[in-house]
């Protein structure tokens, strides 16, 4: 593929499983010790430059002590597994201490993973806050930054002689052989998607934050949300969140990966999962995926407007943007803004504001998934 590109969904209309809305992740992060809302920004001067009404961001740069929306998914699938595990339900604990003693006859567990960003290091920070184990799988390209960040809470850390599918092929098998070892994914294939689910629902605490910070700006719900791909979790949170709440009159929807890596737009060009192959070697770490989640992909076809391939240099853009406005954002956290600026700037492109109906009275919402940090630590 080659340039910016952007490929209109051509499923229509919206058929999407049914869903149904649980406050039960939003319960659990708010008894985290470091649960904090996180900021919505609106962004006024950008808005007006990029001809649209309202552009909001949600900042994820500092969410529960990491630089990244992660610990959301992550938190939320390993209390839901270890919670299967013990019979434990929300009302048998209120604070982490009560938790981690509860948890005591499951030790010792091992929680494995694999990770090309920050779903690693939540992994680990979950298990050291609970008192676990952790080995996490990184493909070898990883920079050491991002080994020894993992490393600091206390995880051992494989370097695996090939890319993020190859890690997460490794994570899965080691899991399998050993006892004790319980492997908590954020993508999913055959016989292993309820994980990547749980995963998927931590997110919602993100989108239901973002909900009650519009109301309060006095603005009901986004017109258009740009969201990032990667395996497709997060997009699927996304197309789930807004589909409970309004159904087929749910906000647009566009994906947003770097082109080196656009799994999503030949999966959807191809009408089926399809696998891009490496080295993935974008500066949008994290979105240097080759294939897609298998839960992910009935949300991706059925929800997603269309998709956005974006260079490295767009989203080195968009970063840098948002930097000077001082909101503390990475290549791939700053991606689904580098999709907007590549809508509203390529000249190339005029048609896909009419596609997405953008004018000067949308409202428009991205997410900043991670800090500048992050993309040299995770």
């Amino acid at each position: 593929m080659a340039g910016p590109t952007l490929f209109p969904n051509p499923t229509s209309p919206r058929v999407l499983p049914s869903v149904q809305r649980s406050m039960e992740p939003l319960i659990f992060h708010r008894r985290l010790p470091e649960y904090e809302v996180t900021p919505l920004y609106r962004l006024k001067a950008l808005a007006g430059r990029l001809g649209i009404g309202e552009l909001l961001m949600k900042d994820e740069s500092d969410r529960l002590g990491l630089p990244s929306f992660k610990i959301l998914g992550a938190s939320w699938a390993v209390y839901t597994l270890l919670s299967r595990k013990l019979g434990l339900g929300m009302g048998s604990w209120e604070g982490l201490e009560e938790l981690y003693a509860l948890l005591e006859p499951l030790r010792p567990l091992e929680l494995v993973t694999a990770t090309d960003g920050n779903h690693g290091r939540a992994v680990a920070s979950m298990a050291e806050r609970l008192g676990l184990w952790a080995r996490v799988f990184v493909p070898h390209h990883i920079k050491a930054s991002r080994v020894d960040a993992i490393r600091s809470h206390g995880a051992e850390v494989v370097v695996v002689n090939g890319d993020y599918d190859d890690a997460v092929a490794a994570a899965a098998a080691c899991a399998e052989d050993e006892a004790g070892s319980l492997l908590v994914q954020d993508t999913g294939w055959d016989l292993y998607e309820e994980v990547p689910s749980w995963i998927v629902d931590g997110y919602d605490t993100l989108f239901q934050e973002a909900g009650e910070q519009m109301l309060e700006l006095g603005i009901g719900r986004p017109d258009l949300v740009l969201v990032q791909v990667g395996v497709g979790s997060l997009a699927t949170a996304a197309v789930r969140h807004y589909f409970a709440l309004s159904g087929s009159s749910m906000p647009r929807m566009l994906g947003v990966e770097p082109v080196s890596a656009a799994t999503a737009l030949a999966s959807l060009k191809a009408g089926r999962p399809e696998m891009v192959p490496g080295p993935h070697k974008s500066v949008m770490t994290g979105l240097n995926c080759g294939l897609l989640s298998s839960p992910a992909w009935p949300w991706i076809r059925g929800g997603l407007d269309g998709i956005v391939a974006i260079e490295d240099d767009r989203a080195a853009q968009a970063a840098g943007e948002l930097r000077a406005l001082g909101i503390d954002a990475g290549e791939a956290g700053a991606a689904g803004f580098g999709g907007l600026l590549e809508i509203c700037s390529n000249p190339a492109m005029p048609f896909v504001r009419e596609r997405a109906r953008l004018s000067t009275a949308s409202v428009v919402m991205v997410i900043n998934t991670e800090g500048a940090a992050s993309s040299d630590e995770e």
